[in-house]
């Protein structure tokens, strides 16, 4: 290979796979290739991508196998390093490799998947960190220790005390209660489509039902604002999200919505609408798969949760 060590890094692809790069070398692409078949080049980060969750502990592994003498050498030096200057924390250990566990936040596995080398153990449910990376982990340790503080169960605890004691508590709570009814207004002389993907001021919905009842008023200025814009009756409309199948298969309009299709309440999405909740959709789907996955498994807390 012949390259300086920060000419390899390794880097997560949102949850989805690994994103690796190196400099050329033919021998070496053709010894990745056949040990990665599946690996794809990517002109957008300049760097081959593998699929999988467990894509960066994969060729992690296998790049300590081809180029032992390299990663050997820079985590001796690691090592003296962290032995010089340790980094001190109860969410720090160390064994051959540096292992950081700590309550979950997007915070730190933003930070930690921006470490080179970093993955994540599913089995102990702890980020590993090669000696190699202590550098950039070091650059990195404020900003993970005081996010990880900040979820503590404690912490949170105290944040939620303090939120509910804030003038503004009750009105959020109200808007949080009305959303949960999921109704919506909507002009009695310009119903929704049923069972259609609709953008509305609530964000992308399915509207399954309209029940004919009016609108209350102070309700509507209350919490829909944008009705006042409507001089005709308001009626409730019953919805629901739409998944993240309805979201693909949905067309979107030609047209920018006009002014009129604001006011009444909703428009058939955009591109840029549907992509956005596309997106959104998937994220959430795929984090309600993750968490139905953690209840079904026997010893789970909070400080087990993969990201």
């Amino acid at each position: 290979m012949g390259g300086e060590l920060s000419d390899v890094r390794i880097m997560e692809d949102d949850g989805r796979g690994a994103i690796v790069s190196f400099p050329f070398n033919a021998a070496f692409v053709e010894r990745f290739r056949m040990a990665f078949p599946r690996a794809r080049w990517c002109d957008r980060h300049r760097a081959w991508r593998l699929t999988g969750t467990t894509a960066a502990r994969r060729v992690t592994r296998w790049l300590d196998r081809e180029l032992p003498a390299t990663f050997t050498n820079a985590d001796e030096r690691g090592r003296d390093s962290f032995s010089f200057e340790p980094i001190v924390s109860p969410y720090l250990s160390t064994d051959s490799e540096i292992i950081v566990r700590t309550p979950y936040s997007r915070t730190v596995v933003a930070e930690l998947r921006a470490v080179p080398w970093a993955w994540w153990h599913g089995e102990d449910k702890a980020w590993h960190i090669p000696f190699r990376s202590v550098d950039a982990l070091r650059e990195r340790w404020a900003v993970i220790e005081a996010a990880a503080q900040r979820n503590e169960p404690e912490a949170r605890k105290m944040r939620s005390a303090a939120a509910k004691s804030a003038p503004e508590y009750e009105g959020a709570k109200a808007r949080t209660n009305e959303r949960r009814r999921q109704r919506y207004p909507v002009p009695a002389t310009a119903l929704p489509p049923l069972d259609r993907v609709l953008m509305s001021h609530e964000g992308p919905l399915v509207v399954m039902d309209v029940t004919g009842e009016i609108v209350p008023a102070e309700i509507a200025r209350q919490h829909y604002p944008w009705s006042e814009l409507r001089r005709d009756d308001l009626i409730w409309a019953l919805w629901r999200r739409p998944t993240h199948d309805e979201l693909i298969k949905a067309w979107p309009a030609r047209h920018q919505p006009a002014a009129d299709d604001f006011a009444q309440g909703w428009w058939q999405p955009t591109l840029s609408e549907l992509r956005d909740a596309r997106r959104a959709a998937r994220s959430l789907e795929r984090a309600l798969e993750t968490r139905k996955q953690g209840r079904s498994a026997p010893g789970k807390g909070a400080r087990d949760r993969s990201p």
